[in-house]
């Protein structure tokens, strides 16, 4: 019995002594929640340095991408403000050269956006005319009417004289009675004729305004006729020394670059600045529509040394510097404050911050910068 005791103590003292190295724990509602979450490390971090750390799998999911920077000598550009023009060699208007009432042409009145042909008719316009001056029309062409009928029967009897009448008689009657047919077809003609509005070059219809039974004045614009692949661009330059320091030229469409050709500086200012011609061709201006303002880069004949950087590389700062994230481990991503100069639209020239061989996030910085 004694044994009995001894043996029951000792389990309990062991049972105590388990207790004693389990840690506490509060029931259910009744915690207060003072043990802070252990922080994921394995998620996208903003380091205390201000760098960020993106594991792989997050750069696989965000579509990360980079590249390296290589230093070159890049031609210094200016950013221009310019305006889509048509081509005068490619694009055409279309004016009635008379007031009148506008009819539909053999299919119709086209539609903005329609293609047509050189040559195509677009719509008939009817001339207006005042009653009087009709009238007086339709008088003179009773007398030539009765006078060519007059004509006509002499020449007939003279022909049936031939025998005793001199030839030339029945010459100067033919010629006479010819005469009055031809002014009774030109009389006749203008009262009851239309003038066809023809597409004066192949392109597409860039602007309409007409609809049918419409009263139009001469001279008015009723199309506008355009090549889509066949475009003006007119930049302004407020520094006319621009003019001869032009080397090369871009316009940005979209994600595409589209080169320009310089056509030449004209001799006067317009608003303080000096009016600059690029002609430009190629299947990406489909998506310009004249007067449409454009961002004009000239590349002048001077070069920087820099590095060249994609245009969605650059980045705001909390301080509002510009910044690029530059990858420097395998999943370490550190911003670096750059000073950039215009290239061409899609690029820029990175002319401090950077140094060669550095690899630059091109895709996803936008979302590296948000990372908190």
């Amino acid at each position: 019995m004694k044994r009995a005791m001894t043996n029951r103590l000792a389990g309990l003292g062991i049972v105590l002594a388990l207790a004693a190295t389990w840690p506490a724990q509060a029931g259910e509602g009744h915690d207060h929640g003072d043990a802070p979450a252990a922080p994921s490390a394995n998620g996208p971090q903003r380091q205390p340095d201000g760098s960020v750390f993106l594991p792989k799998p997050a750069q696989r999911q965000l579509g990360v991408r980079t590249m390296v920077a290589e230093e070159a000598e890049l031609p210094r550009s200016v950013e221009l403000n310019g305006t889509v023009l048509m081509d005068p060699n490619a694009g055409g208007k279309v004016q009635p050269l008379n007031a009148g009432r506008i009819e539909t042409g053999p299919r119709g009145l086209p539609n903005p956006g329609q293609a047509v042909r050189k040559g195509d008719v677009l719509a008939y316009v009817v001339p207006s005319t005042a009653p009087i001056e009709r009238s007086n029309q339709s008088a003179q062409l009773a007398e030539l009417r009765a006078a060519k009928s007059l004509a006509d029967k002499r020449v007939a009897r003279l022909k049936e004289l031939a025998d005793t009448v001199p030839r030339k008689d029945i010459e100067a009657a033919e010629s006479e009675a010819a005469s009055l047919a031809e002014r009774f077809a030109a009389v006749g003609g203008g009262l009851a004729t239309r003038e066809a509005l023809v597409a004066p070059v192949s392109g597409v219809i860039a602007s309409a305004h007409v609809v049918a039974g419409q009263v139009v004045d001469a001279r008015e614009l009723l199309f506008e006729i355009v090549d889509p692949g066949r475009l003006r661009i007119e930049a302004l330059a407020f520094d006319p020394a621009l003019a001869a320091d032009v080397g090369s030229a871009t316009v940005a469409v979209g994600n595409q670059r589209v080169p320009l050709v310089f056509v030449g500086a004209a001799r006067s200012l317009r608003e303080q600045a000096l009016p600059l011609g690029f002609r430009a061709q190629g299947a990406a201006l489909n998506g310009l529509a004249v007067g449409q303002p454009v961002r004009v880069f000239v590349q002048t004949k001077q070069k920087v040394k820099g590095l060249a950087v994609p245009v969605a590389s650059l980045m705001k700062s909390p301080a509002n510097q510009t910044v690029v994230w530059v990858k420097t481990a395998p999943e370490r991503f550190e911003p670096r404050t750059v000073t950039t100069e215009p290239l061409d639209g899609l690029n820029v020239a990175v002319t401090s911050g950077l140094k060669a061989g550095d690899r630059i996030a091109t895709q996803g910085a936008t979302l590296i910068n948000q990372v908190r």
